[in-house]
């Protein structure tokens, strides 16, 4: 495996250990709850990454097809528990590592296709598009540090969600102040 690949994963998937024993702390209506209206609870974090990831590494560098409905991983109130987003992070962490795995230097340099929902793409950005305006496109070493920076940024704020949810002396990321 490549050195970037390799760190890039290997960064991704601590984040997603601390997530794990993040939700873990929790019960299952506590995933859910927004602290204020115009927050999203971890749950809708949780979804959010496993949409993001699937997109940018499975569907783009993996050419898979984009099964990914975005406003659906805010709009989420519950319903789905937190055996069911740890095992969906998992898998699709997986599915990422197996793609990610074969890629070569030269496919590193190569441009893919990042597809987006035409209305998810018209929400997101505030616009009105066309459904063949709905894409981005991204060099893959570029993409993958982009993944694994908005990783980080949301296993933080789920950090953050869950101590502030339930206090505890349980330090998440193994090292102390």
């Amino acid at each position: 495996m490549l050195d970037l690949t390799k760190n890039v994963l290997e960064d991704m998937n601590k984040q997603l250990d601390r997530i794990i024993k993040s939700i873990n702390q929790l019960d299952n209506d506590m995933i859910w709850k927004k602290m204020k209206v115009s927050m999203n609870s971890i749950g809708n974090l949780c979804l959010h990454l496993a949409g993001n990831e699937y997109q940018n590494l499975i569907s783009a560098i993996g050419n898979k097809p984009l099964i990914r409905e975005r406003s659906r991983e805010f709009n989420s109130d519950g319903g789905i528990s937190k055996e069911e987003l740890s095992s969906l992070l998992l898998r699709t962490r997986s599915e990422s590592a197996s793609i990610l795995s074969v890629l070569s230097e030269e496919d590193l340099k190569r441009e893919v296709i990042i597809r987006y929902d035409l209305d998810d793409w018209n929400r997101m950005l505030r616009v009105n598009a066309l459904e063949e305006e709905t894409y981005e496109v991204r060099v893959i070493s570029r993409l993958l540090v982009q993944v694994a920076a908005h990783y980080g940024y949301h296993a933080g704020q789920i950090v953050l969600l869950s101590k502030l949810l339930k206090d505890s002396n349980e330090h998440i990321t193994g090292q102390y102040h």
